[in-house]
Parts: structure tokens; C-alpha cells; sequence
């Protein structure tokens, strides 16, 4: 087992910087001189007010140096990588805010064996010294079905214990009021975490391993143990199973929910995992609860205690009253909490009505083009020649993009062959190409979708009233300058752009009175061809492929080679004689 890529100066001094960091960032924190303790720069507003200190192990940021501000923490100490602080230090943090006139001083302390002792010989020493110091030990963890002498950890709802009692000492309330409701709110709320990889400090390597198609049920931010290691379940499964199991009536450690409850919500990231996978676990959450009758009056999304680069999360819900929502609701100039809206979560909110789209102009309906069964038999063309060019453009496109380009290429060609299925595709060109902009916009995916979508929308506008054979010469130019206009590419830039500028040149022809149609198109598929393999040995200007060297770029660009396949299925598609297959 490696130890595992950190991002730091020095293994030895990570907790130091990364304080210096975050106080450097923010003008209303300060360091306390030689101590690892953060404290807000306006101690003297403190005066007359209850103080707040917490703290731990460094590792689980943005706690707790991020809760320390105005309607939260008065200050914080910080141990070295998930250890608890020094007695000398959170003395130190309590002497400061004394001296700055507080009214009392509560510690806000996780429940762990470290953090209760080192807090506590702090506590006994400061109130030798006559301060009026007072100690709530928080302890959230609803993992344990029957807690040891030990008893529950504390976890991330022990911030929501930062904001309460913050916001009574920001209103004036006494040390007393504030101990008392702290004590309290602790009592009325549950975490639990679950976990898909290990965690490591710097320097060291992971605390645990998890196969590929495990998860852990109920570990400790510290990467402790959980209650139970299981197989990957999807994200709305993986939350039944927390919440089930935080409010499962026979564990000692269950947090007591019933219909017509309203709890606060926080979904937090451990470390790892990343925002969509957090979305996705709180739309699972707020369902859930839904479902079971509990209203969700306030959530929180992010990262609010994480355990370093975890990839997990962990559930924290807090029963709450008019009173402990209106000390959550309370403002606070904390910089990790939050800006919540105030109101409820709910996956039951009305959408917003559609947009009607509105009716095609006239002149998209008149202009002579080819027949429906002409129209459609190009049309099967095009999509037979997509479908089986597939995996020769996946491959083609490995070596400058992630290999895509075959498979959204049949995306559209499937999109259109249903399409056709629906309705008979129409005769107007304008429209024709405006319905097929509009079904590749649709199915296709990726920027050759939208491309192609530019492409076809510019070039259809561009045919609207018209049937002369200079009308396509037309449409070709304005789709292609549609192309450049917000695709950025030119000729000569290893796109499909090339391809289609060489075509489109040829098309010119068609301006020439008495023209052959076929042998201009022809012509142009040629030129699309050549311009396709000269891909071969450009270097790429635009697109994915411009971040790739030019050395390892030994094939022509996918996205020329399948327009240059596309003029050719269309070719083929004109020449065929109507009534065979």
C-alpha cells in the first residue's frame, strides 16, 4: 500500500499552514501567538458576552477554523493532523478571551477521548484561575446500536451546536441560557457516515482499504471503523439504509423521527466525493424523508467536517422547534456556514411550464425541394453510413478525444431513422433542415451535436423561400460561417470544419447557370474526402485534439472523416433509382 499524493509544503508543518492559510484569506480571523488557535479579530465585542471555543484534530476542514465569526465561534485550537490539541494551547484561547472581557466561556468538545481530556485539564486549570468556564461534549453518532462506556462520537452535527449557541451569545443571552440550550439541541440530533475509500494524513497511508465494490456503514471521521461493510448499493439505496439505520427504534444511539417531524438536514461531503455525487445523495435524502411524513425545513449541501480526501458522506438531521430554527436562521459572518435560504427542502415543488414553441413561419413551408421518398431514401443513406462508420470513428477519435465521435454520430443517425419512423420528413428544405437541426440538437449530444445543430439551423434560414440550385451554394456558407461564428474553429484547424469549408467551396458551382447538381455534389464529396486525410498531418488548432501534442495525432480527425461520409451518403442517396432498397 503507497502513501498517497498530498498537496503541502511539509509533512510536519500541513495543520500550521493551512491555518496561516485560511486566516490570511479572511480579515476577521487572527492567530493567537504561539499557538495553533484561531481567534476572531474583534475580541473587544466580545465583552460582556458569552465566549465560544472548539477545536480538534486538523484534517476535517473547513472545521473548525471556518466557524469562528460573528454569531458562531469566538475562537478555535487546532491539533495536529486528527490529534486533540494541546492543554497549554486551548488554556492559552480561553486566557485570551477572558481577558477580553467575556462573560463566561463555553467549550463546545466532540466526544472523543482525546478532545474530552485535553479540553477538560484545560477547563479545571482555567477555573482555578477563577474564569467561569463551562463544557458541552457533543456526541452525534447514531452508528453504534449499543454505544461503549465511550459513548457516541461527535461528528459533524456538532457545528448546528456551534450555530446555536452562537447565535445566543451573539443576542447577549447568559452562560447559563447557553449552556442549557446547547446541552439540549446536542440531545435532539443524529450523524451517520458512510464511506466508498480511506483516508490518509500526509505522509502516511490510508487508515483502511475498501475493495472496489465495497462501502463502510458508520465510520468515525478519523477513518475509525464502522458498523458494517457492505456491497455498492446506488445512491437512493445507500440512503435508505443510512436513515433507516440512524432512526431504527432499537439502536441506543437512534435519533426518534415521526410523521410531522421537522429537522434541519445536513448532507456533507467527507472530503472526496464530488458535487454531483453530493446532489444526488441529497435529492435521495430529502425523498426519503418526505416519504416518511418529515418536513425539511432547512438543508445544507457541502463540505462542513470532512475526514481529509474521504470519498463519503454523512447524514446529520436536528429535530427543531420555531426557537432552535430562528438561532440557525440567525445571521453570522462564519465563512464556511452557509448562506440558506430560509425555507423548506422538497423534491415536490411545480416545475416551471415548458415554453410553447412557436409556429413556423410561412416562407419555411414554400420552396420546391425533392420529394418525400427522395428525402427519406438520402436520409436512410446517411444513417446506414453512420451506423456502420461507428467503431472506425470511436477509433479514429481515441487518439485526440475520448473516443465518442462513432458512437455520437449513431446516436443521430438513430434519433433520425425514429424520427422518420414518426413522420414523413418534409419536402421544404428550409423546414427540412430546421427539423433536422432540431433532432440532432435533441439525441446527438456532445459539441458535434451542437455544431451540426448550428449548422443546420444557419443553413435552413438560409433556404427559406427558395428552390434555385445557388440557394444550396447559399445555405452551405451560412452554415459553415454559423460554425466559426461560435465554434471558434477555422480551415486548417484538424476539424470537421475542414471538411465541410472544402465541400462548400466546390458547392460554389452551383451558382453557375446550367449547372448539374450531381456532378457539382460529386465534386465536393471528393473535395471533402482530400480534406479529410489532409487532416492526417495537421496539427489541431480547435477542439479536444488541440491539447494533445501533435506527435501523437497519426490519424485523420473523426469528425472530418464522418462529415466527408455524410456528403457521400447523400451522394449515393440522390444517385439511387426510388422504389429499391
Amino acid at each position: 500500500m503507497e502513501i498517497p499524493k498530498k498537496l503541502v509544503t511539509t509533512v510536519s508543518g500541513c495543520a500550521d499552514d493551512s491555518l496561516a492559510g485560511v486566516v490570511a484569506c479572511n480579515p476577521r480571523l487572527r492567530l493567537l501567538q504561539g499557538h495553533r488557535v484561531v481567534l476572531r479579530d474583534d475580541l473587544q465585542a466580545i465583552r460582556g458576552r458569552v465566549a465560544l471555543l472548539s477545536g480538534g484534530g486538523s484534517g476535517h476542514e473547513p472545521a473548525h477554523a471556518g466557524y469562528v465569526g460573528k454569531g458562531m465561534l469566538t475562537g478555535v485550537v487546532a491539533g495536529t493532523m486528527f490529534a486533540s490539541p494541546s492543554v497549554g494551547s486551548i488554556l492559552a484561547a480561553i486566557r485570551a478571551v477572558a481577558q477580553a472581557g467575556a462573560a463566561g466561556i463555553l467549550l463546545i468538545v466532540k466526544n472523543y477521548t482525546g478532545d474530552r481530556l485535553n479540553f477538560g485539564m484545560a477547563l479545571e486549570r482555567a477555573r482555578a484561575e477563577g474564569t467561569d468556564v463551562r463544557m458541552v461534549v457533543v456526541g452525534d453518532d447514531c452508528a453504534f446500536t449499543k454505544p461503549g462506556k465511550a459513548g457516541r462520537r461527535g461528528i459533524c452535527g456538532t457545528i448546528l451546536i456551534h450555530k446555536v449557541a452562537g447565535a445566543l451569545a451573539e443576542e447577549g443571552a447568559s452562560l447559563d441560557e447557553v449552556e442549557k440550550k446547547a446541552m439540549a439541541a446536542a440531545k435532539v440530533m443524529g450523524t451517520l457516515g458512510l464511506s466508498l475509500s480511506p483516508c490518509s494524513i500526509p505522509g502516511s497511508k490510508p487508515s483502511f482499504q475498501l475493495a472496489e465494490d465495497e462501502m463502510e456503514l458508520g465510520l468515525g471521521i478519523h477513518g475509525e471503523a464502522g458498523v458494517r461493510r457492505m456491497k455498492m448499493l446506488p445512491a437512493d439505496k445507500a440512503v435508505e439504509t443510512m436513515l433507516t439505520h440512524m432512526t431504527d427504534p432499537s439502536s441506543a444511539s437512534h435519533l426518534s423521527l415521526k410523521p410531522g417531524s421537522s429537522v434541519v438536514l445536513i448532507v456533507n461531503n467527507l472530503g472526496g466525493l464530488s458535487c454531483l455525487e453530493l446532489g444526488i445523495v441529497a435529492g435521495a435524502a430529502v425523498r426519503y424523508l418526505e416519504n416518511q411524513g418529515i418536513r425539511i425545513v432547512r438543508a445544507m449541501v457541502g463540505s462542513f467536517m470532512t475526514a481529509m480526501e474521504m470519498a463519503g458522506v454523512s447524514l446529520t438531521l436536528m429535530l427543531v422547534d420555531e426557537e432552535l430554527l430562528r438561532l440557525i436562521d440567525a445571521k453570522t459572518m462564519a465563512m464556511a456556514w452557509p448562506n440558506i435560504l430560509v425555507g423548506p427542502a422538497t423534491t415536490r415543488k411545480e416545475e416551471v411550464p415548458a415554453p410553447i414553441e412557436p409556429p413556423r413561419k410561412a416562407e419555411d413551408e414554400t420552396g420546391t425541394g425533392l420529394s418525400t421518398a427522395r428525402v427519406e431514401r438520402v436520409l436512410q443513406r446517411v444513417c446506414s453510413t453512420l451506423l456502420d462508420m461507428k467503431e472506425k470513428l470511436n477509433e479514429l477519435d481515441r487518439g485526440a478525444g475520448d473516443g465518442d465521435c462513432g458512437h455520437t454520430h449513431a446516436q443521430a443517425a438513430q434519433a433520425i431513422q425514429e424520427w422518420m419512423r414518426s413522420r414523413p420528413p418534409p419536402a421544404a428544405p428550409a423546414l427540412l433542415l430546421s427539423s433536422l437541426a432540431d433532432v440532432v440538437l435533441a439525441q446527438m449530444g456532445g459539441s458535434s451535436g451542437v455544431l451540426y445543430g448550428l449548422f443546420l439551423t444557419a443553413a435552413g434560414q438560409s433556404l427559406r423561400g427558395r428552390s434555385d440550385s445557388g440557394a444550396w451554394a447559399d445555405a452551405m456558407d451560412a452554415g459553415i460561417e454559423a460554425m466559426q461564428r461560435y465554434g471558434g474553429a477555422a480551415p486548417g484547424d484538424r476539424t470537421m470544419l475542414d471538411s465541410l469549408f472544402a465541400a462548400g467551396q466546390a458547392l460554389h458551382s452551383l451558382r453557375s447557370p446550367g449547372a448539374d447538381p450531381l456532378q457539382v455534389l460529386a465534386a465536393a464529396v471528393q473535395s471533402a474526402e482530400a480534406a479529410a486525410e489532409a487532416t492526417r498531418h495537421m496539427e489541431a488548432g480547435a477542439g479536444r485534439a488541440s491539447y494533445v501534442h501533435s506527435s501523437r495525432l497519426d490519424q485523420p480527425d473523426a469528425g472530418a472523416v464522418a462529415v466527408a461520409a455524410v456528403l457521400g451518403a447523400v451522394l449515393q442517396g440522390m444517385r439511387d433509382p426510388l422504389g429499391t432498397q
